[in-house]
């Protein structure tokens, strides 16, 4: 197969929503459907004692919520499906974030009860700034919930963008009876009595034949004519560019625990969602299509086996093609690394692979080369855009409970925070070490997988902290005098940096009043 025939097949995407949405749980039918899984585990269930393959860590098999990106891939249909399955819960959003500069298109989950939520408002809003092309799927379709109008109202209304319904339902909750597929012109029927069965569907092009009759009922086969008549008559016909455009979401209806409505969503999405995109550097548009190698590290994964104390850094592949044993460059160190053993994903299962192509990720063992935002590339200097990264809201000053346990107390932090999702500052006053996290949740985790990972114990105390700022100037007696002044307040961040740590919004204030020629900044990456 040429490059261009690789990277044509390939489709990488994140699933997102809030929490019990039903997101983890969709992926698990997609990697059904794809045969990379035999059975789909449960996230949350007392009868299924297999937990669902994207939540590998102990965590989040015991909470029954996803707490870390997991990354999956699988063969479906002749294309390479590439499935990112991102934490829903707000505490851990910033690794979502990242990982949305990642993906190439995104499925949003929203449960027909709850409508569209908080979080999944953020998400989408990130989406749309960097014009991510997105597929709805509207779960739970066999439980009692929102009118499906209603409900396509407030995803236009509160995601921004024009909606498209391909799969019709009928009926809902215990009326249930399955789903016209608008694209396809087919009827599939749910039975909810095996959750593990691929649905069969039957072709019936014309809306008005009265098999549909026969199948569902007079009355339930009305509404649906109705219904799709109403749809199409309010909404446009669907326009695949202005889908890759980030104009207009396709919607489809199911439920993900039974298994219905998902492979008509997973058979669209392989033939409509956009293979790999070009990417933004700030020397150049990387295109997929490009000879020569690049790509970035946007996520870093400690201790991902417990039994080696590994850890990997995942790669996006962006152009080129990706070798095992070649030379590449880490730009940002200016040095040749080769990777021996690099590696593709099923969760926390891994194989070695040869080689990779514009749209996949590569798991490459790291010994503490890389940081998020890192650039690998065949000798290019390139330095990728649109990475975030946040300034803590909550903090906690950490001590080691275990003082016999030391040196894996500090070895578990130092590799806990090369993750990214939570910041560590040595206070320069006393030495104190400082945590800032985005939510309160990323306290336990860290405390969580501190003692069942690296064997060593920790404990929180409060500090009255409001927000964490990095420092530079031009003037560099003004900076020193500001540290001086400032000394009860100032940290070094794991690299070194000034850190102003901001008692107050008054205080902060205060200081870039007073000290005009030092720059505040509220992330490190200035």
């Amino acid at each position: 197969m040429t490059i261009r025939e690789e990277v044509e097949r390939r489709r990488t995407f994140a699933i997102i929503s809030h929490p019990d949405a039903g997101k983890t749980t969709l992926t698990e039918k997609f990697l059904l459907f794809g045969g990379a899984i035999q059975v789909a585990g449960a996230v949350k269930s007392n009868k299924i004692k297999k937990t669902a393959t994207s939540d590998f860590m102990e965590i989040e098999k015991q909470r029954g919520i996803s707490v870390a990106t997991s990354v999956m891939g699988f063969e479906y249909k002749g294309r390479k499906v590439n499935i990112l399955d991102t934490p829903g819960h707000q505490d851990f959003a910033e690794d979502t974030y990242r990982t949305l500069t990642a993906v190439d298109s995104v499925i949003v989950v929203i449960d027909v009860a709850k409508g569209v939520e908080s979080q999944t408002e953020k998400l989408a809003e990130v989406c749309r700034m960097r014009n991510t092309p997105v597929i709805v799927f509207i779960n739970k379709m066999d439980r009692e919930g929102q009118e499906v109008f209603d409900l396509l109202d407030e995803v236009e209304q509160k995601l921004k963008i024009k909606v498209r319904p391909l799969t019709w339902p009928i009926g809902m909750g215990e009326r249930f009876q399955g789903v016209y597929n608008l694209y396809e012109s087919n009827l599939s029927l749910f039975s909810p009595s095996d959750k593990q069965r691929v649905v069969d569907s039957l072709d019936i092009p014309d809306i008005h034949d009265r098999r549909i009759d026969e199948i569902v009922g007079e009355k339930a086969a009305a509404q649906l004519r109705e219904e799709v008549e109403l749809v199409n008559g309010v909404y446009p016909d669907f326009n695949l560019q202005d889908y890759r455009d980030a104009k207009v979401a396709p919607v489809f209806c199911g439920s993900a625990l039974n298994n219905f409505g998902v492979r008509e969503m997973l058979d669209c999405f392989v033939q409509i969602a956009p293979s790999p995109r070009p990417m933004e550097t700030e020397e150049r548009t990387i295109k997929p299509l490009d000879p020569r190698f690049s790509g970035f590290v946007f996520k870093i994964h400690a201790n991902i086996d417990p039994n080696h104390r590994n850890r990997i850094a995942f790669l996006r592949i962006t152009s080129g093609r990706f070798e095992r044993n070649f030379n590449y460059t880490h730009v940002r160190l200016g040095k040749q690394l080769r990777f021996s053993s690099p590696t593709s994903f099923m969760a926390e299962k891994k194989e070695v692979i040869d080689e990779a192509y514009p749209g996949d990720i590569v798991g490459l063992h790291d010994t503490g080369n890389f940081k998020i935002g890192d650039a690998l590339s065949d000798g290019e200097q390139l330095h990728f855009k649109g990475i975030p990264s946040f300034s803590p809201e909550m903090f906690r000053y950490v001590e080691n409970a275990d003082p016999m346990k030391t040196k894996q107390f500090q070895k578990g932090l130092e590799m806990l925070m090369d993750e990214g999702v939570a910041q560590m500052f040595i206070k320069k006053a006393n030495g104190r070490r400082v945590i800032g996290c985005v939510g309160a949740l990323q306290f336990e985790v860290i405390q969580h997988r501190l003692e069942h990972e690296y064997g060593a114990k920790c404990r929180y105390e409060a500090v009255a902290l409001s927000r964490a700022m990095w420092l530079d100037s031009d003037d560099d007696a003004e900076l020193a005098r500001f540290v001086d002044m400032k000394l009860n307040n100032m940290a070094e961040d794991k690299e070194g940096q000034p850190v102003f740590l901001a008692d107050s919004a008054w205080a902060l204030q205060m200081a870039q009043e007073q000290y005009p020629k030092v720059r505040f900044h509220a992330k490190s990456e200035f």
